[in-house]
């Protein structure tokens, strides 16, 4: 069941492109997680389209949403239901998308291991931050790491840093 739900259309006089935000969120469940990533694709994709060179991106959007929740709900919230995770979505008209992930949790310092080192490889999880990082333009870390922030930007030709 979808929590709070707050779609609006903004046009931000510091910002060049205007642009539309959801607000939502959800109870710390992990059977929660993919249906609210669906719903949140669905949004996405209205605003800002799922053809020809926008599918690579927004499969890549899609991956870290869902990297993103996963990691608020099992490791920011331990699971707990009655704890929320908090999302915001923006889409600019530009082709921009920026999504902020907000756990109720301790945080962490941002940093995890390279799942890539020759110990690492064989685990099964460590691999969530690394892959948000590989496949949006940024990603950052705020409040404590309590706070997940991504962005990428849709037809477009910017290179990952």
């Amino acid at each position: 069941m979808i929590g709070t739900k707050n779609i609006e259309r903004v046009t931000n006089i510091s910002s060049p492109s205007p642009f539309v935000e959801l607000r939502d969120s959800f109870a710390s469940r992990v059977s929660a997680i993919s249906p609210f990533v669906d719903r949140l694709m669905k949004f996405i994709e209205f605003f800002m389209g799922k053809s020809g060179a926008a599918d690579e991106a927004v499969d890549d959007i899609e991956s870290a949403i869902h990297e993103a929740l996963s990691n608020a709900v099992v490791h920011g919230n331990h699971e707990d239901p009655k704890k929320q995770v908090h999302v915001t979505c923006r889409c600019s008209l530009d082709g921009e998308v920026l999504i902020a992930v907000r756990d109720e949790g301790e945080g962490f310092n941002g940093e995890a291991p390279d799942p890539r080192s020759p110990e690492r490889r064989l685990l099964t999880h460590g691999r969530g931050l690394h892959i948000m990082k590989a496949l949006m333009d940024e990603v950052s870390f705020e409040e404590n790491g309590t706070v997940v922030r991504l962005r990428k930007k849709v037809n477009s030709q910017e290179e990952k840093p």
